[in-house]
């Protein structure tokens, strides 16, 4: 079974809602479609600038316009009872003042008409204790509803379930190809939960904005933070920004061709009319070359000779149009690379770092040869004086050194006149332990 915060999460509830402490529980972070009131600092003396509209938020992205009750102010969080047809449903003030002017001027609202649903009261008690069942059902009946539909063999996905805050009511959203006979779901439907069943289509788009995720870009949905209208993207759009036709990359969690494709569809379209036509050829005393590809941000285009094809050379915008206007002339340049103009960035070279970042780096570490002296700091001026010092050792260590290999020369040839040479008739015979060692002789250098 679902526990209550987990069913309050599609609410955008930080925690389970009481009748009192609710200030906290719609935070910025937690809420899909959310809007910063950016003007909440701004002090409005005249009572009668205050709009008595407020911005109510229900389950996922879905929101609505209503008119608070006359001598009664609203603020942000409050749980609130507004009117529905048939019923009353439960949502939560998201927005109150005149940043509600400018949202529904945004959305195309008229807020000068007369019918606006009303804001019934502050919710109760009771009334936040069955809005938390209803929405603890939604789940459920969900997986209920997918399992009937895959019996009935109906052509449909059921993507979401809202139950109404008065527990009355059920709206059930699903994507469908072709048109769907649901008559026979919406009968059993009804038999199983006993409240009013309402079957709503949504798009793949819609789909995708309800459920949430996060994008190849790494950043959370686009459709579920922050974008309300869906424009139609085509491949035109792609082609125009020189990408590859691989549908995997270019195709978002919907299906469909990512939204953010036309951000920056305007700025390529301003950037590529600055571009010479590409279809004509430029013709140099070297050979003519033909048109392989542009960078449009870069303004450069890519040429190559006839009898040279997989030769690529990037001659900048301004330059093709000098050559092009030449070519009408008359006039022939020596060569493509005369007009070559790009500058070649060097190959970043990275150091190979690895083992300096460690966390004992700055440690003090004693050496092999001196133990207690040679310390290691992260003082430049500490190093300095150790390099000095081990230059010092090292002058040091080869005048020893030389000292040593006399020395050592000297006792070579003191013990090569102490030996003793023995004939082959005078060795001694160890075989034999009484036996008296045999006399020997010396001989000198």
């Amino acid at each position: 079974m679902y526990s209550e915060k987990e069913a309050m999460q599609s609410r955008g509830c930080c925690f389970v809602p009481s009748v009192d402490q609710n200030e906290n529980i719609n935070q910025h972070s937690c809420c899909k479609l959310d809007a910063y009131d950016w003007i909440s600092d701004v002090n409005f003396i005249e009572e009668k600038r205050y709009f008595d509209i407020v911005e109510v938020r229900f389950k996922n992205n879905r929101k609505g316009f209503f008119r608070s009750p006359e001598g009664e102010m609203l603020r942000r969080g409050d749980i609130v009872a507004v009117e529905t047809s048939p019923g009353h449903d439960i949502g939560i003030v998201s927005l109150t003042g005149e940043i509600v002017r400018l949202q529904m001027h945004k959305k195309k609202v008229p807020y000068k008409d007369t019918y606006i649903e009303k804001v019934y009261r502050k919710a109760r008690s009771n009334d936040i204790e069955k809005w938390i069942e209803a929405a603890a059902l939604e789940i459920p009946s969900m997986i209920t509803t997918r399992k009937a539909v895959m019996s009935l063999g109906l052509d449909m996905k059921i993507n979401d379930v809202e139950y109404q805050g008065d527990k009355t009511k059920a709206i059930f959203y699903y994507t469908a190809e072709n048109r769907v006979d649901f008559r026979e779901l919406i009968k059993i439907l009804a038999e199983k939960f006993s409240v009013r069943i309402e079957m709503k289509q949504i798009g793949v788009r819609q789909e995708s904005s309800r459920l949430g995720g996060i994008g190849s870009c790494g950043r959370e949905l686009c459709c579920s933070s922050w974008l309300t209208d869906f424009n139609s993207v085509s491949t035109n759009t792609a082609r125009l920004q020189n990408l590859s036709m691989n549908p995997q990359k270019l195709a978002g969690q919907c299906g469909k061709l990512k939204c953010c494709l036309n951000f920056e569809q305007d700025n390529y379209k301003e950037e590529s009319a600055k571009f010479p036509p590409s279809d004509v050829k430029l013709k140099t005393k070297s050979g003519d070359a033909f048109f392989q590809k542009k960078d449009i941000l870069s303004g450069i285009m890519w040429y190559s000779y006839f009898d040279k094809p997989s030769v690529f050379i990037g001659i900048r915008r301004q330059d093709v149009q000098n050559i092009q206007r030449m070519n009408e002339k008359g006039k022939l340049p020596e060569a493509l690379n005369d007009h070559l103009n790009i500058e070649i960035e060097e190959a970043v070279k990275f150091d190979n770092v690895i083992g300096q970042d460690d966390v004992t780096r700055f440690d003090k570490v004693k050496t092999k040869g001196n133990k207690g002296k040679g310390k290691r700091t992260g003082n430049k001026g500490n190093s300095n004086n150790n390099r000095n010092k081990n230059n010092k050792n090292a002058n040091t260590a080869k005048v020893s050194e030389g000292a040593n290999a006399k020395k050592k020369a000297n006792t070579k040839s003191n013990t090569n006149s102490n030996k003793r040479v023995f004939k082959k008739s005078e060795k001694p015979n160890n075989k034999r332990k009484n036996q008296n060692k045999p006399e020997t002789k010396e001989e000198g250098n």
